[in-house]
């Protein structure tokens, strides 16, 4: 896994992408060979009339090291996991990963930047 320069960047791509959360950890957000992603918010929501837990992971080499686990929801409600005051980035072959206690119980919005190199 490289670390490439992103003050080399030779673009810069604003995303937003969604997701509907399932029980198996799942991307919302992969790096690829010669970019690097600056997560600048990760907003999860209960979208049922009960508690649900949501878990975010960063995946790397195999290995999964938490954000946030089964930290709590409350039903039609919103939780900001990542702000634009702290926010990270994504080297080579990283994954933002998200899951909920119930599958189609919650939906994710994530905002960021992919740096090319």
């Amino acid at each position: 896994m490289a670390n490439p320069n992103i003050a080399a960047a030779s673009q810069i791509f604003g995303r937003t992408e969604l997701q509907q959360l399932s029980t198996t950890p799942t991307a919302i957000a992969t790096t690829t060979t010669d970019r690097v992603i600056k997560i600048n918010a990760l907003i999860a929501t209960n979208i049922t009339t009960v508690d649900v837990s949501v878990t975010a992971d960063i995946f790397r080499s195999s290995v999964a090291t938490k954000l946030v686990n089964q930290i709590l929801i409350p039903p039609n409600s919103s939780i900001v996991i990542v702000a634009k005051e702290n926010p990270f980035y994504l080297q080579e072959g990283d994954a933002l990963r998200l899951s909920a206690s119930a599958a189609s119980s919650a939906s994710a919005v994530c905002s960021f930047e992919e740096f090319v190199t």
